[in-house]
């Protein structure tokens, strides 16, 4: 836990930039971020699946646009 306390004659914007720069340096800010934005890696399973999806929608895409309905 980072502490910050206030010094004889300090003040309270002197005090806050003590404390913020404390945590910055200790890296707690970063830790929670990468916790907060973590993904799980996606299986191969799934990459192939999404890629099949994708390559099948272009083909329609593709075979519309030659009929002239889009």
């Amino acid at each position: 836990m980072i502490e910050a306390k206030k010094k004889e004659g300090e003040s309270a914007g002197a005090l806050f930039f003590r404390f913020s720069r404390k945590v910055k340096r200790s890296g707690v800010l970063k830790e929670a971020k990468s916790r907060r934005f973590h993904d799980r890696p996606v299986t191969r399973l799934k990459r192939r699946i999404s890629a099949l999806h994708r390559e099948s929608k272009k083909q329609e895409i593709e075979r519309l646009k030659r009929a002239g309905m889009i």
